[in-house]
């Protein structure tokens, strides 16, 4: 898995490269409708829109639930059932409390009628509930994870919780590295075809 990786990235790349040079030997055949990258069209739109191709909500996903999780395995919490400490007992029921407050207060901004999270006919999907899952998903991984390990004492500084945040964004972050790759294959690809 360490070498197919970072060779899945290089083919990645030269793809995105391969196809600039396509689309600039098809973009002469009078018969292809293609746009080439190496016009000056193509230049600005690759240059104009790099960070819109990147600036998605799948992007933001990423890093939010690579937080959540990272702080999920970093405070114990996915083996707390193992243990059988008093102290871990007792955190585990303050997190099982929170857990049931938090679907408490979610379906308080869903299930009723005229909740605020539902769109404007009522619908749950889409809404602004269906907009934010990811990040409500996100933020009770990082919450319920928190005070297990805050109460489990894995946890003791604010240091250690900052650590546990930033260990999920260095393990999300080869997700990053292939989203950023392919994306920009996606967009290039519906750019030269002229697909959208």
């Amino acid at each position: 898995m360490k070498k197919l990786l970072p060779r899945l990235a290089l083919c990645l790349l030269l793809a995105d490269v391969l196809l600039v040079l396509l689309s600039w030997l098809m973009s002469a055949m009078p018969t292809v409708q293609v746009r080439s990258l190496l016009t000056g069209e193509g230049i600005r739109w690759l240059l104009g829109h790099s960070c819109d191709m990147i600036a998605t909500p799948l992007l933001a996903w990423i890093v939010l639930l690579g937080m959540g999780v990272g702080c999920l395995r970093a405070s114990g919490l996915l083996t707390a059932f193992s243990r059988a400490g008093h102290r871990d007992r007792v955190a585990l029921w303050s997190t099982g409390v929170l857990l049931v407050l938090y679907v408490v207060v979610l379906l308080l901004l869903t299930a009723v009628p005229h909740a605020i999270l539902l769109s404007a006919t009522g619908d749950l999907f889409p809404s602004p509930f269906s907009a934010s899952l990811v990040p409500c998903l996100a933020f009770g991984l990082c919450l319920l994870s928190i005070v297990y390990g805050v109460m489990s004492g894995r946890f003791s500084t604010l240091s250690d919780i900052y650590e546990a945040l930033l260990s999920g964004l260095r393990s999300s972050a080869v997700f990053i590295l292939f989203y950023v790759l392919l994306i920009q294959l996606y967009f290039t690809v519906s750019f030269v075809f002229m697909i959208n």
